[in-house]
Order: C-alpha cells, then structure tokens, then sequence
C-alpha cells in the first residue's frame, strides 16, 4: 500500500484520451496472444470499450476480431463491456 504524499502542485493531469489507450491497450494484450492466450472475447471486449471512448482505431480491430468469433462469443463480449461501463 502506498504510504507517501503527492505534490499536487507538481502533479501532472492525465489527458482524457488516456483511459481510452488503456483500453486499447488491454484489446491489444488479448488479441496478440502476449499473455500467452489469444482470448477474442475480452479482445472484442476491450476494443469496444476504447471506441466508445473515442479511439477511431479500435473500431476497425474490433470488427477485425468479431470476424474470427462466433454470435455467441461477440454477444458474450458486448454483454461483458456493458457491466464493465455499469461498473465504472
């Protein structure tokens, strides 16, 4: 657990594109297999929640991906970004 201080007046603010990378990101980790495992569910998942968060490039993954999944797979991770936008 973090036990310090932050200097606020030297902080640096976060640009609001940055959770949207991050997002991307994570759709990156899991389509690239990085992790060892391909899983183009949470790859779906992750690329719809960046494109919802303005990253124009996800949106094209994302539809790269949905072409190697099945119905079930694409409605399981649609289902999935929803509860992640419901929780956060």
């Amino acid at each position: 657990m973090f036990q310090g201080t932050f200097d606020m007046e030297t902080a640096t603010p976060i640009d609001a594109s940055a959770l949207s990378d991050v997002l991307f990101e994570r759709g990156i980790y899991w389509a690239s297999g990085r992790s060892g495992l391909v899983d183009l569910v949470a790859a779906h998942k992750w690329f719809n929640l960046a494109a919802l968060k303005g990253r124009k490039d996800a949106v094209a993954l994302r539809q790269e991906v949905a072409g190697q999944m099945s119905d079930v797979e694409i409605s399981v991770a649609q289902r999935e970004a929803r509860a992640w936008v419901s929780a956060h």
